[in-house]
C-alpha cells in the first residue's frame, strides 16, 4: 500500500513545473531533446525531488557557465546536465552513452551527426 501523500506530491511538482521560468526552461529542454513538453514533465516529475524541481532554472543557468567545459561532445549531448545539474540519467548510463558518442564521432569524423545521434539515444533513456 502506497502512501496516501505520494499523489499530492506529483501534482505539486507539475504545479512548479507550471511556473513561467519552469514552463520556459522545460520547453527549451524538451526541444534540444526533439521529445514533447509533458513526456519531459513526466519524467522530471518521476525522478526529481521537489527541491531540484524548484532549482532548476538556477541549476540550468549554473550548468550554462560551468557544466561540461571540458568536453565539446559531452556539452553537445548534456553529460553534466542530464546527471548532475537536472538529473534525468543515471551517472554511469550517461558515462556509457558519452563513450558511445565519442566513438562514434572518432569513427565518422562528424561530431555534429554523433551528438545528434546522442541525443537520440539520451531521450530514448528518459522515456524509459
Amino acid at each position: 500500500m502506497g502512501y496516501l501523500y505520494e499523489k499530492d506530491l506529483r501534482m505539486m511538482k507539475y504545479h512548479i513545473l507550471q511556473s513561467p521560468r519552469h514552463m520556459s526552461l522545460v520547453s527549451r529542454l524538451a526541444d534540444d531533446l526533439g521529445m514533447r513538453v509533458p513526456d519531459l514533465q513526466k519524467a522530471m516529475i518521476r525522478r526529481c525531488d521537489m527541491a531540484y524541481l524548484e532549482n532548476l532554472p538556477a541549476r540550468y543557468e549554473t550548468w550554462l557557465e560551468e557544466g561540461d567545459r571540458d568536453d565539446e561532445l559531452a556539452r553537445a549531448i548534456g553529460r553534466e546536465l542530464y546527471t548532475i545539474y537536472v538529473p534525468l540519467l543515471d551517472p554511469d548510463k550517461m558515462q556509457e552513452l558519452h563513450l558511445k558518442v565519442k566513438t562514434m564521432a572518432d569513427e565518422s569524423g562528424s561530431p555534429q551527426e554523433a551528438a545528434s545521434a546522442g541525443i537520440c539515444m539520451i531521450r530514448e533513456e528518459i522515456l524509459t
